[in-house]
């Protein structure tokens, strides 16, 4: 719901146009400065609504303030001699939560022509006669803007709903993805496992393999020019010739 406070004046050939359709249908003959005024008046009820109603109020206790205001408008202008519908009560419980206490909803009861009386010490709002043109504009204002906030309220839910679709489907994507995964990781590994045994199977054995041979025992090695034998117990030392004068 929002306000249209500071809009430019109608154009006079779109008001000329509206008053010729106008004529056309309804057989009456409106002219240029009464579209003027009843244009002014949508306004003013447009501005009672938003900010007046919507603004200081939570969305849902506006909503039913205005299907309220809504019934009592449509019920009043479908019989208006029931003496039912000429009339509220302040203290009916309804009247109370949804008129009186939700702010701004009483101001717009009163523009559409009711006004405070007290009968028979029973305090209430009646009919205004003389204000029965804003009975009609008020309650198409509040129509209107019931029909566009419920709309708005459906495409909200809808795009929830998809959105949430949408989410869901994600994870359940994300779930098969990783199953998929998982499983074809464990056939990958039953088929490389499968591949290993195979080459083990058909792998030429080798006797003794892995076995290693003896080292020969050291030999004895003589050592040149030292008259030493290696791994001899007493070692052989070569003696000078004699000594001749």
């Amino acid at each position: 719901m929002s306000s249209e406070t500071g809009s430019p004046p109608p154009d006079p050939e779109f008001l000329a146009a509206a008053a010729q359709r106008r004529n056309t249908t309804t057989g009456q003959a409106i002219s240029s400065s009464e579209l003027l005024r009843q244009h002014e008046q949508r306004q003013k009820f447009r501005r009672l609504i938003d900010p007046g109603i919507s603004r200081p109020n939570s969305q849902e206790a506006a909503m039913a303030s205005l299907k309220i205001l809504s019934k009592i408008a449509e019920n009043l202008i479908r019989e208006p001699e029931n003496p039912k519908f000429r009339q509220f009560k302040s203290t009916n419980d309804t009247i109370r939560r949804r008129l009186i206490e939700t702010k701004g909803a009483l101001e717009y009861a009163i523009e559409m022509g009711f006004r405070p009386e007290v009968k028979e010490f029973q305090p209430l709002y009646g009919r205004n006669e003389r204000k029965s043109e804003e009975l009609r504009l008020g309650a198409q204002i509040l129509q209107e803007t019931i029909e566009l906030a419920e709309q708005k309220s459906a495409r909200s839910q809808r795009n929830a709903a998809e959105a949430k679709g949408a989410a869901e489907a994600a994870t359940r994507n994300a779930l098969l993805a990783f199953m998929d995964d998982r499983k074809t990781k464990m056939l990958r590994d039953q088929r490389d496992r499968h591949n290993r045994e195979i080459q083990v199977r058909h792998s030429p054995r080798v006797d003794g393999e892995g076995a290693t041979s003896p080292s020969p025992p050291p030999s004895s090695a003589e050592m040149p020019g030292s008259g030493h034998i290696l791994s001899s117990p007493d070692p052989v030392v070569d003696e000078p010739p004699p000594y001749r004068d």
